[in-house]
């Protein structure tokens, strides 16, 4: 018994197609990472936190940071469905010599029993560096 060779349809991904091609009715953003003047940059306030317990609030986390500086904003990470903190979250401070003193004294500190890390959170607009 011998099987015949049927040949296929051209592959929409096949080379003969641009890269770019989508089905997607959603325009594709674009991956560069190149630097615009008109990018908004941390000016190095705003700090990243983890390693946050699932209990802890946005109160507590800003009563553990007020005690180096004033606190302007506290944005916790929830999971949606359950409110319970996904471990991570983002702490502006008043200045970035308060932000300084809270990378070099809060982290590895302990908050609600866990180690959290604290660090200059980095950003450009429309991608984390």
């Amino acid at each position: 018994m011998s099987y015949s060779r049927r040949s296929r349809s051209p592959s929409p991904y096949n080379k003969r197609y641009s890269r770019s091609f989508s089905r997607s009715p959603i325009p594709s953003r674009s991956r560069s990472r190149s630097y615009d003047s008109s990018d908004a940059e941390n000016p190095g306030n705003n700090l990243y936190v983890t390693g946050l317990s699932a209990r802890v609030t946005k109160r507590d986390l800003e009563k553990h940071f007020s005690t180096e500086g004033k606190v302007e904003d506290v944005h916790l990470v929830v999971d949606p469905r359950t409110r319970e903190s996904r471990g991570f979250g983002f702490v502006t401070m008043s200045s970035l010599k308060e932000a300084e003193r809270c990378i070099k004294y809060l982290d590895r500190s302990v908050l609600e029993g866990r180690v959290i890390s604290v660090e200059k959170f980095l950003w450009k607009q429309g991608s984390c560096v």
